[in-house]
């Protein structure tokens, strides 16, 4: 019986390779594309224009806190009691809001990113699709450090995925 399977799988091997010869596979590495595109580095501008922005806020208002600070351990041995209970209560209170600020702020700028990140994703999938279909691929993967364990250069799309992306941002007129 052995006899007889080892040659029907070398047969079925013979017969089926022809159909895995026309398989076209591709990758792109979304990352890269994400980070080298016009639209990705017009998106980390912007949300570094938004981070210096804050900078300038938070800076001004960390001095107030350390003011405040400064103030309430120059002045407690002379304060009274209750005098001394207020500002450590001011003092406090300005704390939680410029916490509750920078905390609120964080969250903006990845309320941002994501949203960034999210639409730049949509029109490189839509690119990628394109390619795909009109290069006649079968399948193309995402390159990821689990996803694809080794592929040849040449099945790399993502070069091809940037420019095509980058024409259609310039078109658009880099929006």
């Amino acid at each position: 019986m052995k006899r007889l399977l080892v040659p029907l799988l070398l047969v079925f091997a013979l017969l089926a390779a022809p159909a895995f010869a026309e398989v076209k596979v591709g990758y792109v590495d979304l990352q890269k594309a994400l980070n080298l595109s016009e639209s990705g580095k017009a998106a980390k501008e912007k949300i570094a224009a938004s981070v210096k922005n804050y900078e300038g806020t938070i800076q001004i208002r960390q001095e107030e806190i350390k003011k405040l600070k400064d103030e309430l351990e120059k002045q407690s041995m002379a304060l009274s009691a209750d005098a001394r209970s207020a500002k450590e209560r001011d003092y406090q209170q300005k704390l939680k809001e410029f916490q509750r600020f920078t905390k609120d702020i964080q969250e903006e700028l990845q309320q941002k990113d994501a949203d960034f990140t999210r639409q730049i994703i949509e029109d490189l999938l839509k690119i990628v699709q394109e390619i795909g279909a009109s290069e006649g691929m079968s399948m193309v993967f995402e390159k990821s450090e689990s996803s694809v364990l080794y592929a040849d250069k040449s099945a790399d799309l993502t070069d091809k995925v940037i420019e095509r992306y980058n024409a259609q941002f310039k078109k658009q007129g880099g929006k």
